[in-house]
């Protein structure tokens, strides 16, 4: 059989709305040394390809223009050095972006075997927000068993994770929501508590929920207006970790509290990391996450699935934020 030397993938013709993004036929990409080439089954729809499509998320120096974080699929053919995987194998991958296609090629490093009976759909809903959460809230935040987290954005594909990973972990969990169903969602997954932003001050709802103690954790994909009101919610050696700006990057905050009561502020971006440091956390979420989702103690929710052509839908619905978990492109 004739190797195929073209595929379909979705392509930013401009920065703007969900209709920029087209259909398009282009070259399949050759892996590189220590890198797979993947048969895309599906990839995830995550925030950063929207800010991409908007023209709002510069590309770090050897990413793909093509949308698409995280993917899940067969491996067809492996470059130089490439030796832990095989054609045929079922793997999920977080990628240099490219996700949006029928063909994708990834780090060797970046890639995992797909745990339990996950589809390959729910599969490629793993990688961009597990790899995020355990990196920011385990590896740099160090949540630990009987410590509270305070996350925001509960519904969303990052902290429908968070949740459930807390509190397989032996952590209580407080989520913020937008509305009395998404609420309701979080708890369904496992948070201790979930507060609807929209009609309570969640702020003050933290305070009488901690008895003034504080959360030992902040997860903040929102940022702006919320910098103060997360600061003060912090106990004493508090880590408040910021991962987005859903409310803008730039805040103005009184930073006495973090002197009196020692807390730390931290944050990431997962694309920008080296290929080292990605295969790191690769590794860590192999040994501490990959038995939890083999095991169905966690898993990752899909919200909605668009086939690949009907990528701006997936933009659309991404947009609204009607979605709880995740949204998914069916790619072959």
């Amino acid at each position: 059989m004739q190797p195929v030397q073209h595929m379909r993938a979705i392509q930013v013709e401009k920065p703007g709305g969900p209709e920029v993004l087209s259909v398009t036929s282009l070259p399949v990409p050759q892996p590189q040394d220590g890198e797979i080439l993947v048969r895309v089954a599906a990839a995830g729809v995550n925030r950063p390809d929207v800010l991409q499509r908007q023209g709002k998320y510069p590309l770090p120096p050897g990413a793909s223009a093509l949308p698409g974080l995280e993917i899940a699929g067969e491996v067809v053919q492996c470059g130089r050095n490439a030796t832990r995987w095989k054609p045929g194998d079922n793997v999920m991958a977080l990628t240099h972006g490219g996700g949006y296609a029928e063909y994708c090629r990834v780090h060797e490093s970046h890639c995992l075997p797909v745990p339990g009976d996950l589809t390959l759909a729910m599969a490629a809903a793993v990688p961009e927000t597990f790899f995020t959460v355990h990196y920011n809230v385990f590896m740099r935040a160090a949540l630990s068993p009987g410590e509270t987290l305070l996350v925001h954005g509960g519904s969303s594909g990052i902290g429908s994770t968070a949740i459930q990973l807390a509190k397989a972990n032996g952590a209580s969990v407080i989520a913020t929501a937008g509305s009395a169903e998404k609420c309701r969602f979080c708890k369904d997954l496992g948070a201790n508590h979930a507060i609807n932003y929209r009609s309570e001050d969640w702020a003050k709802e933290v305070a009488r929920l901690t008895d003034s103690r504080g959360v030992d954790v902040v997860l903040d994909i929102v940022a702006g207006p919320y910098a103060q009101s997360n600061i003060e919610a912090l106990a004493r050696d508090g880590r408040y970790v910021i991962i987005g700006f859903l409310q803008g990057w730039k805040a103005e905050f009184d930073l006495r509290p973090v002197l009196a009561r020692r807390i730390s502020i931290t944050g990431s971006l997962l694309r920008p990391q080296t290929v080292e440091e990605k295969a790191a956390i690769a590794r860590s979420v192999e040994t501490s996450v990959l038995p939890l989702l083999e095991s169905g103690a966690v898993k990752p929710h899909v919200y909605a699935t668009f086939p690949l052509a009907r990528a701006a839908d997936a933009h659309t619905l991404m947009e609204s934020s009607r979605h709880m978990g995740k949204i998914v492109l069916e790619v072959s």
